[in-house]
């Protein structure tokens, strides 16, 4: 039986590194509305995981540079361009100026579960609020809405957990596309 043990910090980098030599899509998040800083810091935080190239904010989303975000971040809010870019409908606007298409991770009645979502290509998934999620106008300005299946008895997820799982799932079915 082979003895198992946790990579070395050198040994998780080269793991890292060819994984990203299989990356060649662009993805960006669009967050809407997040107040809670903790919220901010573990999305950043998994953006920074999953290799997210930009963030706007939109609405009243706290900034990745309040000191709440910071600590929860650890340091990765330096790895991700961000910038505030207004409302919803321009937030999207700049989306699709950068050449993304937009797909709102929310659940409305035209939305398809994330598994048949259209991640591919170069996307920018979006987020909204803790309480109310993504506003009217981030789903009309969206290309496309999905949504995470739950089969439990609570009826959402929290907002750094769904966008940690979206992102993964971007990411997979790049990696696990022919």
């Amino acid at each position: 039986m082979t003895e198992r043990r946790q990579l070395r910090p050198t040994d998780v980098k080269r793991l890292n590194r060819d994984w990203r030599r299989r990356t060649g899509s662009r993805l960006g998040l669009l967050i809407e509305s997040v107040t809670q800083p903790f919220n901010i810091g573990s999305i950043v935080r998994s953006a920074a995981v999953f290799g997210v190239d930009h963030i706007w904010l939109a609405g009243n989303a706290t900034p990745l540079d309040h000191r709440n975000v910071t600590k929860t971040a650890l340091g990765t809010e330096r790895l991700i361009t961000w910038e505030h870019a207004g409302t919803a409908a321009e937030a999207a606007a700049a989306v699709r100026k950068s050449g993304l298409r937009l797909i709102a991770v929310e659940l409305t009645t035209d939305a398809v579960p994330l598994h048949q979502a259209p991640l591919d290509g170069d996307v920018c998934l979006a987020v909204g609020g803790e309480d109310h999620g993504c506003s009217p106008a981030l789903l009309t300005a969206a290309d496309a809405v999905t949504y995470i299946p739950q089969i439990g008895r609570v009826g959402s997820l929290n907002v750094a957990v769904a966008t940690a799982i979206a992102l993964a799932e971007t990411r997979r079915r790049e990696w696990t596309t022919p």
